[in-house]
């Protein structure tokens, strides 16, 4: 964790590329563990197939009902490494953080500068007429949920075979090629074509922070195999030398 905090304050600021195990510590399950989201099956359905752009289109009424059931997690918070990555973006160790999930709760924690390739869930519109709403909206429908219009209400998130939102990959490759440092945590970078930001990094120094190996660790100057929570907690209290428990839930509205 030290060498953590080193190679950050030497060669930062860093960006920050994370995916599903940066949230379990907030609740909230991974996809491809025992447990994942992966395991949460719908009858002979598999999750890949129900949560895809062309299963949605054909049946958006079980669409709803494993989205709700398995994706939506409106209670809960930032934990140690969304509160971390927001003081250390505050003192200017990080540039940016870029992200595969859709639970905002990097934003929720005070991060100003987050690229979410996989859109959010806190973010809902009309298909027909755009009209904007918000999760609440969804969660709290039977059903379909409906606009005024008579438009389905859909989730502005990336589904399986649907195209990455606009412009939005694009700038985060743009910071990843700028950076002296490139932090990878909670994610087997087995997801295309968010994976291939890491072919873009040709600064100085790779941490990989995951569980389990990743593709990338063999090109890491930094390998730990911890929490995600734990090695960013601890580095941004030796970068800052703050209680950073003192700043859970900054940014939330």
């Amino acid at each position: 964790m030290n060498e953590l905090a080193r190679i950050i304050k030497e060669h930062g600021p860093a960006v920050f590329f994370g995916g599903a195990g940066v949230s379990t510590e907030s609740g909230i399950p991974d996809f491809r563990s025992a447990d994942g989201i992966y395991s949460k099956k719908y009858g002979s359905l598999s999750p890949e197939e129900i949560i895809s752009g062309g299963f949605f289109a054909r049946d958006p009424g079980t669409f709803f009902e494993y989205y709700r059931a398995h994706l939506v997690f409106p209670d809960a918070k930032p934990n140690r490494a969304h509160i971390a990555l927001a003081a250390l973006e505050a003192a200017g160790y990080i540039d940016c953080v870029i992200t595969q999930n859709i639970d905002s709760l990097h934003t929720k924690a005070g991060s100003r500068l987050v690229y979410e390739l996989h859109g959010t869930v806190e973010r809902n519109y009309c298909v027909r007429c755009g009209k904007k709403y918000g999760v609440e909206y969804v969660t709290s429908s039977a059903g379909v949920p409906r606009c005024e219009c008579g438009g389905i209400v859909r989730p502005d998130v990336t589904l399986y075979d649907e195209m990455l939102p606009e412009g939005v990959f694009e700038e985060a490759a743009e910071h990843v090629a700028r950076a002296g440092v490139m932090i990878v945590g909670g994610t087997s970078l087995a997801v295309y074509p968010a994976a291939s930001l890491v072919r873009w990094f040709g600064g100085t120094d790779l941490a990989v922070i995951n569980y389990t190996p990743t593709p990338a660790d063999r090109l890491a100057s930094l390998v730990i195999h911890d929490s995600v929570g734990e090695a960013l907690d601890l580095a941004a209290r030796e970068l800052l030398g703050e209680d950073l428990d003192a700043d859970c839930g900054r940014g939330q509205k």
